[in-house]
């Protein structure tokens, strides 16, 4: 038997009818006879297996405790026949003129290993937090040091390098990146649309765990390459724990004051309009000419800080503890017919 083109992984849990809506796009792909489609499940208790198979995906099931992104995508990886990995989420849906794209640029230069596209959300109209999170997505194209969830990569990098960190519960792909850097290998960001996302954040509690997530594995990456040569994130990460403590001090101090002057949470509210509209105008890119969405993702990108400084404080209490935490969901469980989140 011939050997694939392109080896599409697909890591999931409980998606109901975004892992369908996924499987679909990767079926209507030109060509599909050279592609193989590997689900890797993490003990969905929804009929997100039998799913997969009926659109002749291989379904591996992972069991046990500690299941993480990076241990579905070693396991997807590991068991691919193709040269060339794609690996996606199962609340994505492919762009079809993706692959064919990325596969002409990884097979003109080997030095690049791996390369990735543009990701937006499927339904920024359904809430702020969408529209707002929908901006993170957006990075200008060119040499990159890391990548996302969404990305075309060599199998043989991947074996080289033992592949994703399975102990890490955020931040995986990021530090597969350094160390695929660190070997002189060569990361690209194309001009090419990539995935839909649905992201499927509508109340405050999953944005504030979305920023938790992401400063949890600020402060893991951080801690692990403070000492070397190459301090991944160890800058970043002491910047926001500055500035959330800051934010969090700053605001304690207003709302103190405006017991006795008024002015007190004025003040705050004057230097967080300041600080949004200056990161507003930095971030013009990514939404030309829509002005109140750059204001608002101007005062998502600093009061973030604050639910992002507590997840910094959950590793490191971690740390102390000598326990490893448990991945932070920030989305509920997923009508398997609509695809809406059922969290209450």
């Amino acid at each position: 038997m011939l050997a694939p083109t392109l080896s599409v992984v697909i890591i999931g849990r409980n998606e109901g009818a975004r892992l369908t809506r996924c499987l679909q796009s990767i079926a209507e792909l030109q060509g599909a006879a050279q592609i193989e489609v590997i689900y890797v499940d993490s003990a969905s208790t929804d009929a997100s297996p039998e799913n997969a198979r009926t659109y002749n995906a291989r379904v591996v099931v992972l069991s046990g405790e500690g299941q993480t992104a990076a241990r579905g995508r070693n396991a997807g990886w590991r068991c691919a026949r193709a040269e060339y990995v794609l690996f996606l989420d199962g609340d994505t849906i492919l762009n079809p003129g993706f692959p064919g794209a990325a596969l002409k640029i990884l097979q003109s230069d080997a030095r690049i290993v791996a390369v990735w596209g543009h990701r937006r959300e499927l339904h920024p109209e359904r809430s702020i937090y969408n529209r707002v999170l929908d901006l993170d997505w957006i990075y200008l194209p060119g040499i990159t040091d890391y990548f996302g969830g969404d990305v075309v990569m060599r199998r043989s990098a991947l074996v080289e390098t033992g592949g994703y960190d399975p102990d890490l519960i955020a931040g995986e792909e990021p530090e597969l990146g350094r160390r695929l850097r660190a070997r002189g290998y060569v990361i690209l960001h194309i001009d090419t649309p990539m995935t839909l996302h649905d992201l499927n954040v509508t109340r405050f509690r999953q944005y504030w765990l979305h920023a938790v997530r992401a400063g949890y594995a600020y402060a893991e990456i951080s801690h692990r390459f403070s000492r070397t040569a190459d301090p991944m994130w160890r800058e970043e990460s002491r910047k926001n724990m500055v500035r959330g403590t800051a934010w969090i001090v700053w605001l304690c101090l207003g709302v103190a004051m405006a017991a006795f002057r008024s002015w007190g949470i004025l003040a705050w509210i004057a230097v967080l309009a300041g600080l949004s509209l200056r990161s507003a105008w930095r971030a013009r890119y990514k939404a030309p000419g829509r002005k109140l969405l750059l204001v608002l993702y101007g005062i998502h990108s600093h009061l973030q800080q604050i639910p992002v400084f507590f997840g910094q404080l959950q590793f490191l209490r971690s740390r102390r503890s000598g326990k490893q935490a448990g991945i932070i969901e920030y989305k509920g469980e997923t009508d398997a017919s609509t695809g809406v989140s059922a969290t209450p």
